[in-house]
């Protein structure tokens, strides 16, 4: 190649001292065609060529793999096993499939993975929260393809589920969650419980501090509203783990609504035995604002007692999202893990568990609230009780007096026309000290 370039520098330096007049723009084109052949050469040679085609591990994939032997055995003979494996049922998966199929098909002149292969290949991977060069090995696919099928399948769930399963409310579906949380929760006029999860996940590239949250680790979050049986009806994904979740809230989407007023909740109305209007509201802890539309409990430890069973109160609503959380990262095990991939991967991910959590609770529970042998079920004689020393001090929230007038309303009527039987009896023994030997 130096040889060669040499004469043709020589040549060009012949051509320039003749009394030709056509010699420079020759020794130009010359010297053009030169430099593209030198580059293309390069090129070739940075280009690192490929061993196989297919990897010869890959080429036994009818025989060794996941899909073909095993998942192929527990859909007809153990759905014990295919419920562990994929966390849904058969006749989940099946519906899954035939709402999200038609956006998993691919053309291509090589036998492409079916859509059924697909989805068997991301649930896997969400439900056990192992690594994609683990899924990699289970169904001998490259594991770039298995990154590409992931993140594919989890934005066509989303795409898919989330319109039909997590629409946004309308003021009748306000309605009906406001009655599911008296029913259940005994707080009136209710119509959500707030609060955001950190979704872990690998630091960014060049993300600074951005992603880097109190618990020391990198993640996004996750903010959330769920009804009275664990449904998520507003989530926002996405923002960065430094933030808190009252800044997450400020700058959410629902956030902004409620302040706007367009989100159209329920107008206020008389509490149950009560003269006195109050208007629907949700839940939330105290890293919350307090607003008329958000309630959060009295901050403090040594409290007076109608401010210790109004916080008694609102947790019995406000552990509806705990429990949700709880759900997911117990069915989707991805959740347990560091995510190893980029931000808007990981956006994808949590965005079609979110999806596929509603899906399994509208599919899966329907009108009964319960899921035989499963985390999450719904049992209406069982309270489930918060410690009320989680709560801490009052944060830099600032709450106008329309909005501390409004707590304290709620305040007095949880404590006459809006009691409970149980709750003096909490309070009183949570309240007492421990007196047990050492």
């Amino acid at each position: 190649m130096v040889v060669s370039v040499f004469m043709i520098m020589r040549h060009m330096f012949n051509m320039l001292y003749t009394d030709d007049e056509n010699a420079i723009p020759a020794a130009a084109a010359i010297l053009i065609l030169t430099a593209a052949s030198i580059e293309v050469n390069q090129t070739q040679k940075r280009r690192k060529k490929r061993r196989w085609r297919v990897r010869p591990l890959f080429r036994q994939r009818q025989i060794g793999e996941h899909f073909t032997n095993l998942f192929g055995n527990m859909k007809t003979m153990d759905p014990e096993q295919f419920f562990s494996y994929l966390r849904m049922d058969r006749i989940c998966f099946y519906k899954l499939l035939q709402l999200v199929g038609h956006r998993l098909i691919k053309r291509a002149t090589r036998k492409t993975l079916s859509p059924e292969q697909r989805l068997v290949i991301t649930l896997y991977f969400l439900a056990h929260g192992c690594s994609m060069q683990s899924v990699s090995w289970s169904f001998l696919v490259g594991k770039a393809t298995v990154s590409v099928v992931v993140r594919e399948t989890c934005q066509a769930i989303w795409d898919v589920l989330s319109p039909i399963y997590l629409k946004r409310p309308t003021m009748q579906d306000w309605k009906t969650i406001g009655n599911e949380f008296e029913e259940k929760c005994n707080l009136p006029h209710c119509c959500g419980a707030i609060d955001g999860k950190h979704i872990v996940m690998q630091a960014p590239k060049n993300s600074g501090s951005k992603f880097f949250n109190y618990k020391k680790t990198f993640s996004i979050v996750l903010m959330a509203v769920c009804d009275a049986s664990y449904r998520f009806t507003l989530v926002d994904i996405g923002s960065f783990g430094s933030q808190s979740d009252g800044g997450v809230f400020r700058e959410s989407a629902f956030g902004k609504a409620l302040d706007s007023g367009s989100l159209k909740l329920p107008p206020e109305k008389s509490l149950p035995g009560s003269d006195v209007n109050f208007p629907s509201f949700f839940v939330g802890d105290e890293a919350f604002p307090l607003k008329p539309y958000l309630l959060r409990p009295y901050p403090g430890r040594n409290l007076e007692e109608s401010k210790n069973v109004y916080n008694y109160r609102l947790s019995r609503a406000r552990r509806t999202i705990e429990n949700a959380f709880g759900i997911l990262a117990s069915r989707w095990r991805i959740f347990r893990n560091n995510i190893i991939a980029d931000v808007t991967t990981a956006e994808v991910i949590t965005a079609a568990t979110i999806a596929l959590h509603n899906f399994m609770r509208t599919e899966v529970l329907g009108s009964k609230g319960q899921m035989p042998n499963y985390i999450g079920t719904v049992d209406d004689a069982t309270r489930i009780e918060s410690n009320l020393s989680r709560l801490g001090r009052l944060g830099p929230n600032n709450s106008d007096r329309n909005s501390i007038e409004a707590r304290d309303i709620m305040k007095n009527y949880l404590n006459n026309e809006g009691a409970v039987p149980w709750q003096l009896t909490y309070v009183r023994r949570k309240s007492q000290p421990n007196t047990g030997s050492s």
